[in-house]
């Protein structure tokens, strides 16, 4: 069975600013668990382990920084034609762009991203998967 591992390394708090996405440790740490349960809800086999310890916040999938899943994919939003809106009227949002980041501070990633990573990581173990 294929098993998803998230680990958040982190050693400080996100530097403060208010565009961040996610302000604090337990936050980004209570989003990842709250992935991981929509995870094990969906029978995919998944664990989440926070570490605290040294160096820069980094979140890590099967022991695979994020930054570098996703340095191989061409993530593209969808159009509006292929969006599943049912023909209501989109909503209009002023906020950041969605696949933009600060790629410095992990805390910062957008939801987006962190689900195409964690597919890329499943796909990934089921391709390789000797059955």
């Amino acid at each position: 069975m294929a098993m998803i591992d998230i680990e958040y390394r982190h050693s400080s708090e996100p530097p403060e600013d208010d565009g961040l996405r996610r302000q604090s440790v337990e936050e980004m740490s209570e989003y990842l668990r709250g992935l991981v349960r929509e995870m094990q809800m969906s029978d995919i086999s998944s664990k989440f382990t926070s570490v605290e310890g040294e160096g820069p916040n980094t979140v890590l999938i099967n022991g695979k920084k994020i930054q570098e899943i996703l340095d191989g994919l061409d993530i593209k939003p969808l159009e509006t034609e292929d969006s599943c809106d049912h023909g209501r009227a989109n909503v209009v949002s002023f906020g950041r762009p969605t696949l933009d980041w600060n790629k410095d501070v992990i805390e910062d990633i957008p939801d987006v991203l962190v689900k195409n990573a964690i597919s890329k990581a499943y796909s990934d173990i089921i391709k390789n998967r000797i059955l």
